[in-house]
């Protein structure tokens, strides 16, 4: 058989971007200290270099943003909706024009393939602003009555595995609803949002409108349990989000929490092989499985289980492993060492329960935190890796024989976030996706994302839609 192609190594420039040896938070337009002069470092996961130092954000720098925040809603909320507007079209544009800078400081901090954060992240990063600024001067028109109020202060925290896009899914309708924002990011990754801090001041956009504040979970809580917030909006693990839920019980603020994922992507015997198996790949080793709506259970009709395995891993064993600043890199670095070792003891107690392990022939670098694709078959519904979320490149193959089985082994999880299709049947399509309790269905593709469609989950994958016209009711007094 003829080998793979050889690729010779085609990195971007790091000299696109000039990341400052430390930064200060930011709060009301300006970068400063903690008010305790308390730092941490952010390290590079491909190479686990330091990036820069952080200041981090303790319970005075939060009550001092959200003052600001709070002194600026007055005259924010007071603009017509056309004049927001075009603050958050500029914002757009310059995100834009800083594209290519962006996406290779997102990879650089995050270890995600430069292929993705140039060609996936960052478009839509744009695009959330641009579809915003468009709602911000027809909000009358949005179904939520006439004249809808802001809410007040967002506080907002956002995880590490897409930061600049979270940043754009929360930041993004909450200034178009005219609230103002105190946002944190993930400890592991907060240089994107420092440089969106950047962004907002070359946009023009009045003092203490967007806040940021980097920090660990203390900061976090602080900024939720904030009695002058209005509104929380919160991404991130499941065990978290009931933390927050149960700490803003009982008060004024609005919430919305979109959290963990176990999503089934169902083959049935018509699907086409070829096109099925690039969709199983992208819906859970794009990232490197560290997304909420990985496909991270595949659901295939028994009868053509082998030829769907032997395609699929032949295909794994064409994906290139490493250097994430090179374009020709499909699998990244894992964001953080902690990270990886919850993947490896949960692998490791995958194949302690019985079930096979398949991992990919690759060659993992000497630096870094790095894990190779890898599949598990013979699997039950009863194994720790077909229930818990994993977070990395690790896929559960499970059969089913009619659709009434793959139907209920989709649903069969306590989580409900996304799912996918695929048959060449479109009768099929509709009957399967009218019964998956999943927030966002994907037919003959997975991990498409548009700012128009709303995106959100069910059960212990949270509550809330973000995205689409659906997104700005979280903003909103209606």
């Amino acid at each position: 058989m003829a080998s793979a192609f050889e690729y010779a190594p085609a990195p971007e420039s790091r000299s696109v971007v000039d990341i400052a040896p430390s930064y200060g938070l930011f709060i009301d337009g300006e970068f400063v200290d903690a008010a305790d002069g308390k730092v941490f470092k952010t390290v590079s996961p491909s190479s686990e270099e330091v990036l820069s130092e952080i200041a981090q954000a303790g319970a005075e720098d939060v009550d001092r943003a959200v003052k600001a925040a709070r002194k600026a809603f007055e005259k924010w909320s007071a603009l017509p909706g056309s004049e927001r507007a075009k603050y958050l079209f500029r914002i757009a544009r310059i995100i834009q024009e800083r594209s290519r800078e962006l996406a290779v400081l997102e990879t650089l901090d995050n270890g995600k393939p430069i292929k993705e954060t140039r060609d996936a992240d960052l478009p839509l990063v744009a695009a959330h602003f641009f579809y915003y600024a468009g709602w911000a001067d027809k909000l009358d028109h949005a179904g939520y009555g006439a004249n809808p109020r802001p809410l007040g202060v967002a506080g907002q925290v956002i995880p590490w595995n897409f930061p600049l896009l979270m940043l754009a899914w929360k930041i993004a309708p909450a200034l178009a609803t005219g609230n103002t924002v105190v946002l944190k990011p993930a400890e592991t990754t907060p240089l994107s949002a420092l440089f969106f801090a950047d962004i907002c001041r070359q946009a023009g956009l009045p003092r203490g409108v967007v806040n940021i504040l980097p920090g660990y979970g203390d900061t976090g809580a602080a900024l939720v349990e904030h009695p002058d917030v209005n509104k929380v909006a919160f991404t991130g693990s499941t065990a978290v989000g009931k933390s927050i839920a149960r700490s803003v019980a009982g008060t004024h603020k609005k919430v919305t929490l979109e959290l963990g994922g176990k999503g089934a992507n169902i083959v049935f015997d018509d699907a086409p092989i070829d096109q099925a198996v690039e969709g199983i790949v992208n819906g859970i080793f794009f990232n490197q499985g560290q997304v909420c709506c990985a496909g991270s259970r595949l659901l295939v009709q028994e009868s053509i289980q082998d030829e769907l395995l032997d395609s699929l891993k032949r295909r794994l064993n064409t994906l290139r492993l490493g250097d994430p600043l090179d374009k020709n890199t499909d699998i990244g670095a894992i964001n953080s060492s902690e990270q990886l070792a919850r993947i490896t003891s949960l692998v490791e107690r995958g194949e302690a329960e019985g079930a096979e392990r398949w991992t990919a022939s690759c060659e993992i670098p000497s630096a870094g935190y790095w894990f190779a694709p890898t599949l598990f078959t013979n699997v039950t519904q009863a194994h720790t890796v077909a229930r818990d979320e994993i977070f990395g490149p690790v896929l559960s193959v499970l059969t089913f024989r009619t659709p009434d089985e793959a139907v209920a082994k989709a649903n069969n999880s306590q989580y409900g976030l996304s799912a996918g299709i695929w048959t060449e049947k479109g009768s099929r399509i509709l009957a399967v996706a009218s019964k998956l309790r999943a927030g966002v269905v994907w037919a003959n593709t997975f991990n498409k994302f548009d700012p128009t469609s709303p995106f959100g989950g069910y059960k212990e994958s949270g509550f809330g839609r973000e995205g689409g016209r659906h997104g700005l009711e979280a903003y909103l007094d209606v």
